[in-house]
């Protein structure tokens, strides 16, 4: 039995689209909280492959979702680095600033990634043992554009304005940033899926702020690059990018990047994309994570239309962006039952 995920990822067009959610393990699931707690900080979850399986599969016993994706967070890659990381309660992550060549130098290699992490290749491991036959396990990254602006800022930022001025300062050491942190994510993610992964996403969150060449150089280029990379380890394995907020340059980006999915937000429509994106291929998204707080009669009337306009081609349905953590649980059943009924 083909996974119906990897069947749209292959280019088929299902009479019913598969289904997973950004974020499904998190913060609006009561299970997930208990977990949390039993760990006591969110990167010992992380680094816990018990409880970092558990929590992947929450979602997946609770909904019957068609993918599960490996519980962990896009600045473990920074930290495996050499970067200081912690997070700070209700506002999130912190890390030690990247400013400069000496910076940059004092990093470790690519290849002294895997020591710390190693806890998540055996999550993957034990999820490859624990979900269901028919379940998809995706994994991920975040990517180098998106992972830079976190390391140069210390922080996440409205504009990612720390890491357009390093870029405009020095573009020589924030391309090597960029190429470091490339080379990285292919040793990654091939770890990844070497452990059981079978689908890998690539998340680049903060593309939307990159321009005209910026795009090109530092969005389109990595993603190019890690892609063929990956591909030339695993040549099976398919790749879903995701281009935030990329407006009309998501246009031909599957095409441009080899990625065999691309992931929309909501920014964008789903007719417009039906007649842009999915013609070059499978397209994942693209349904507004605040529906899941208000549910009612617009949710199961969005997630229908959106179903309706990529009902011609390969399509995965998901959200725009991640599940917030104020989402009603319930409404995730009423979602599915729309896009499934």
């Amino acid at each position: 039995m083909k996974k119906t995920i990897l069947s749209a990822l292959a280019g088929e067009t299902l009479p019913v689209p598969p289904i997973w959610m950004m974020r499904q393990a998190g913060r609006y699931l009561p299970e997930y909280r208990a977990t949390r707690e039993k760990a006591g900080d969110f990167l010992s979850l992380c680094y816990t492959p018990d409880l970092a399986a558990e929590v992947t599969l929450q979602p997946i016993r609770r909904y019957g979702f068609d993918a599960a994706i490996l519980f962990a967070d896009i600045l473990l890659l920074p930290q495996a680095l050499g970067a200081d990381l912690w997070f700070v309660t209700g506002e999130g992550p912190r890390l030690s600033t990247l400013t400069t060549p000496e910076g940059l130098a004092a990093l470790k290699p690519v290849e002294a990634i895997h020591e710390t992490l190693a806890p998540v290749y055996e999550t993957v491991r034990i999820l490859v043992r624990e979900l269901p036959r028919e379940t998809t396990l995706i994994g991920f990254a975040g990517a180098p554009w998106t992972v830079a602006t976190y390391m140069i800022a210390g922080r996440g930022t409205p504009d990612q304005g720390p890491a357009h001025a390093l870029k405009a300062a020095d573009r020589a050491t924030f391309q090597r940033l960029i190429d470091r942190l490339t080379e990285a994510t292919i040793d990654y993610l091939s770890a990844q899926v070497d452990a059981g992964a079978e689908v890998v996403k690539l998340f680049d969150s903060w593309a939307g702020s990159l321009k005209g060449r910026d795009f090109d150089d530092f969005a389109l280029e990595p993603a190019k690059r890690i892609i063929a990379g990956l591909k030339a380890r695993h040549p099976g394995v398919p790749v879903i990018a995701f281009p935030r907020e990329a407006g009309a340059r998501y246009v031909g980006f599957a095409r441009a990047t080899g990625a065999d999915g691309v992931a929309l937000d909501n920014s964008v429509t789903a007719e417009w994309a039906a007649e842009n994106v999915q013609k070059d291929g499978c397209v994942q998204g693209n349904l507004d994570p605040a529906l899941l707080v208000t549910g009612g009669e617009r949710l199961v009337a969005e997630t229908r239309r959106i179903v309706r306009a990529f009902a011609k081609g390969p399509h995965i349905f998901n959200l725009g962006h991640g599940i917030t953590p104020d989402a009603d649980p319930d409404n995730v059943s009423r979602m599915i039952e729309a896009v499934r009924g």
